[in-house]
């Protein structure tokens, strides 16, 4: 299969952070990261337990590599706002707050050491699932034809 490689115009690289660099801030965006950005990134950014994170085309980013870390906070700010198209990141701009957004990039910046959190519930659950039914003598079901729920969880309202 031939890749092609899309070139990606990233504004904001001049944009200053707003919000002070530290440990409520980088907390507080590490919360708003859990209800919105978890499901694609893994807990720790890094895509740990996510198990299609390197299906999606391209492979959903690892935040802690250096080509993420080596953006502007006012690009990667950009990013987390209009999103990339066409890849699967979304445009969270009308969803989360500003200052949301700002605190997310300080969560970026200061990510825990790879693995560190853990897969997210979501997955867990669904590999506890696999687990109890191998046990059980049970062959892998149809996810065409499953009767149980993958659904993420019910995001927070602001």
């Amino acid at each position: 299969m031939k890749q092609v490689k899309q070139k990606v115009t990233v504004g904001g690289k001049n944009d200053a952070n707003p919000i002070p660099d530290n440990q409520a801030s980088i907390d507080e965006g590490k919360g708003h990261f859990m209800h919105h950005c978890q499901i694609c990134h893994g807990n720790d950014g890094q895509n740990t337990g996510v198990p299609f994170a390197q299906q999606m085309s391209p492979p959903v980013a690892d935040l802690k590599s250096g080509d993420v870390q080596g953006y502007t906070d006012g690009q990667l700010h950009w990013i987390i706002q209009n999103g990339i198209n066409p890849s699967g990141m979304p445009a969270w701009k009308g969803i989360l707050e500003e200052d949301e957004m700002w605190k997310i990039v300080r969560y970026i910046r200061h990510l825990p050491p790879k693995g560190s959190l853990g897969t997210p519930e979501v997955f867990k659950e669904e590999e506890e699932q696999h687990e109890q039914m191998k046990a059980a003598g049970k062959p892998d079901h149809d996810h065409a034809h499953a009767d149980h729920d993958h659904a993420p969880a019910k995001p927070h309202s602001h």
